[in-house]
């Protein structure tokens, strides 16, 4: 059974909504017959990198908020964070354009290795506040995960895995992804946003019959935390 997760490397969300799913996904009983597809999605392609600007800032700029006020927000997405064991720092999050991060994901996946690149990635950008455009970050946490230096080299001096990316993007709209995360379980279901383990339990568990007894496509309209395009939230 497929679970396809559309995100973005720099959604908060996406990593949060991650790890509830991985909680759901251990306790679901046929959890070793799951093949999990991590699917690229840009909330913003035309974000230019600016190492030079944090979050915050950033989070003011596009919102006509106050400093104040994207930090408070980046707080509370911070303790949501802390909920399920993960660690952010979004003082330190280096705005950086999620193309090229993508192309990475691509690359890995070929290797075996999708949810290894998207795990790194997110803790590079929500933790360890480094720059996920930048060629040499994407060598050194391709490594880290065991794919070769020739092949993220090759991929990094050229356009490779770009029409992959596309596919994806051009897919999230024809699946009815609004903003990010999206689950599809074999293409009838949806779980919309970092809902609570439950919810993708129950998920998992309803699709689970339905695929076995093949019948017609549905959705389900469960809609939870979630970043939207043109935004960081």
């Amino acid at each position: 059974m497929d679970v396809e997760i559309w995100s973005d490397v720099m959604c908060p969300f996406c990593y949060i909504g991650k790890r509830k799913f991985e909680h759901a996904l251990g306790q679901f009983t046929h959890k070793d017959q799951v093949n999990v597809v991590w699917k690229s999605f840009q909330l913003n392609p035309d974000m230019k990198t600016e190492p030079g600007k944090n979050l915050n800032q950033y989070l003011a700029d596009i919102k006509g908020w106050s400093l104040d006020e994207a930090k408070r927000m980046n707080d509370r997405v911070t303790a949501m964070a802390r909920e399920v064991g993960l660690s952010y720092d979004l003082d330190k999050a280096v705005v950086a354009n999620s193309w090229d991060a993508h192309r990475f994901i691509q690359l890995a996946k070929q290797h075996g290795l999708g949810d290894a690149a998207e795990e790194r990635l997110f803790l590079a950008y929500f933790t360890e506040g480094r720059d996920t455009s930048d060629h040499e970050t994407l060598l050194e946490l391709g490594k880290e995960i065991g794919l070769l230096s020739d092949d993220i080299k090759q991929m990094l001096q050229s356009n490779q895995f770009a029409e992959a990316v596309s596919q994806d993007i051009y897919e999230a709209r024809q699946v009815g992804a609004r903003g990010v995360p999206f689950f599809v379980i074999n293409r009838r279901y949806a779980v919309s946003g970092a809902q609570q383990p439950e919810t993708f339990l129950g998920a998992l568990n309803t699709a689970w019959s339905e695929w076995e007894k093949e019948s017609p496509a549905t959705q389900l309209p469960t809609d939870g935390p979630a970043c939207s395009p043109g935004e960081v939230c």
